[in-house]
């Protein structure tokens, strides 16, 4: 059973630790009805990227009142559904909080949500707050697949990104990681393995959920073991 022993670890939120798949899909059906563009097919192509990005293809806008005011509307509709936790999620968190400290954080969400969605999300499923914080869409300028959002989220835990592992479920996340220079480990919840490396992202690590995930903590680090098998 493969292990890898990193600083922190750097977790996706939607499609990761929480599930919002029933939300999100009853969103981008309604903008597809509003905005005359096919919702799955929208829903598809946007998942792991940033709304302000994805609003702003699909449904034409222009300026930032406009998709600030979209991604409110769109996000409202998703909480509503009410996101609810992945199986082993909480419990890996649990683990890896165990042992954190003011100098071994130990992990962080970076997600493509917005600072509004995040923290509701959070408190709807009942997934921790990091201490070290959390990085939103709103904290950086470009958004997964660059790598600006995993660069924030290693800051944030005052780490070196090549020391951390990122957790995703969505290539554009895993490319993000990857282009941060960090270890990438995909979680199949949203995408097959077959899709997931016919992507281009190539993780070093796919596992079919975060049940097959676990995490000590051994001198300060972080040793997480995979249950990488079929």
């Amino acid at each position: 059973m493969p292990t890898i022993t990193v600083d922190a670890i750097l977790f996706d939120l939607d499609g990761t630790l929480v599930d919002s798949t029933p939300g999100v899909t009853a969103a981008w059906d309604r903008f597809g009805r509003e905005y005359g563009f096919d919702g799955p097919a929208a829903a598809h192509s946007a998942h792991g990227r940033r709304l302000a990005d994805t609003l702003g293809q699909w449904c034409k806008l222009e300026g930032s009142e406009q998709i600030a005011a979209a991604i409110v509307r769109f996000e409202e509709a998703v909480i509503q559904r009410g996101p609810i936790v992945l199986p082993g999620a909480r419990a890996l968190l649990e683990q890896i909080e165990a042992g954190s400290s003011p100098s071994a954080r130990g992990w962080t969400i970076v997600t493509s949500a917005s600072n509004v969605y995040a923290p509701q999300a959070l408190a709807r499923t009942g997934i921790p707050v990091p201490a070290a914080g959390y990085v939103t869409s709103n904290d950086v300028e470009r958004g997964k697949p660059q790598p600006d959002p995993y660069l924030a989220g290693a800051e944030r835990v005052g780490a070196d990104p090549k020391n951390c592992l990122v957790v995703e479920d969505a290539p554009s996340g895993l490319l993000a990681g990857r282009a941060a220079g960090a270890h990438t480990l995909a979680v199949c919840s949203s995408y097959t393995r077959d899709e997931i490396m016919a992507s281009g992202a190539t993780p070093e690590f796919i596992v079919d959920d975060l049940t097959k995930v676990s995490a000590t903590w051994v001198d300060g680090k972080v040793v997480i073991k995979i249950d990488d098998s079929l």
